[in-house]
């Protein structure tokens, strides 16, 4: 079903250690608007979605993956040379002394991620909107991100992740429209 290329889907660079804004990014790698949570999300109401529209779902289920993965090097990045102290005064004192540097699926608040976030209603229509609505505040949310940094190289990176949640919410609009038409057709038996 996949095919793994060693290479992120877009480049993620930064300029400088930054563990406030790395603090923040945690918010798309386990918050409820997050990757994760979206790319389970999707994954999962594919099963109950019309054929008509079920590879909309997987692609962009996959493609959510990939930025997490995006997400996952911009705060390794931001946080590799990191003392103590500044993680601690970013407020990542409590990771620091569970996991070290390492990454815990949680929101900027250092909520942990929970399978409460993937919503599946069974209903395609509904489920479809509900995409739409992730997307929009995933697209919100980098945007927010984008204003917060004055790196232009994580900036870059940011960017290309908000335009490509425009994307997904486009092509879950187009899915609408296409569950709308079929719904709208004369079935003759």
């Amino acid at each position: 079903m996949w095919i793994y290329e060693k290479k992120l889907q877009y480049p993620v660079r930064v300029s400088k250690c930054d563990v406030r804004m790395a603090r923040y990014l945690t918010e798309q790698y386990g918050g409820a608007d997050g990757e994760l949570a979206a790319a389970l999300r999707y994954m999962n109401q594919r099963y109950a979605i019309p054929d008509k529209v079920i590879g909309v779902l997987t692609d962009i289920s996959t493609e959510e993956f990939a930025h997490l993965e995006m997400i996952a090097t911009m705060i390794y990045k931001l946080t590799k040379d990191a003392s103590v102290q500044e993680l601690e005064a970013a407020g990542l004192g409590p990771n620091y002394a569970q996991r070290d540097h390492a990454l815990f699926y949680q929101n900027s608040e250092g909520v942990p991620w929970t399978a409460a976030y993937i919503q599946a209603k069974g209903d395609p229509l509904a489920d479809l909107y509900e995409d739409i609505a992730a997307e929009e505040k995933a697209r919100a949310t980098y945007q927010w991100l984008i204003d917060m940094t004055d790196d232009v190289d994580l900036q870059d990176s940011l960017k290309f992740l908000r335009e490509r949640e425009i994307v997904h919410a486009l092509r879950f609009k187009e899915s609408v429209q296409i569950l709308i038409e079929n719904k709208d057709q004369k079935k003759v038996f």
